[in-house]
């Protein structure tokens, strides 16, 4: 019988966990240790946009941030003065390190000053990009 209980607690505990990660995937949010971080020409190694840049990182085998580029590219052509930038997390180990990314794809929203403003870990909802776009602005 308690192992059945012990089993029981295990699977809630679990799916609890799942969905949580499950809704914060891919959301666009502030994280409060990305305060004042800036970005520029040179971390980048391409220019910023007029407007606001959309940082991606990224990984070879990653079916996510492929569907996240496609996300971010269209995005970045709807919308005047921004630009896309994609990295490849493992050619910049001491930048991801520097950020903290923990997981491909992270977006990175960046102002026209290159300070990073939002931050999605996941692959975003085109919606959620735009949304963050106009605090970038």
């Amino acid at each position: 019988m308690t192992g059945l209980v012990v089993c029981v607690v295990v699977l809630a505990a679990a799916s609890a966990f799942g969905v949580l990660q499950r809704r914060r995937n891919g959301r666009v949010r502030v994280r409060g240790r990305d305060g004042g971080k800036r970005l520029g020409a040179a971390e980048l190694g391409e220019e910023l946009g007029e407007r606001a840049t959309l940082v991606q990182f990224s990984s070879a085998f990653c079916a996510p941030c492929r569907a996240t580029r496609r996300v971010l590219t269209e995005v970045a052509g709807m919308v005047p003065g921004v630009h896309h930038v994609e990295i490849d997390a493992e050619d910049r180990l001491e930048l991801v390190r520097a950020l903290e990314i923990l997981k491909t794809p992270t977006v990175l929203v960046l102002d026209a000053d290159g300070r990073i403003v939002r931050r999605a870990t996941g692959q975003p909802r085109k919606a959620d990009v735009i949304a963050a776009l106009g605090e970038a602005v």
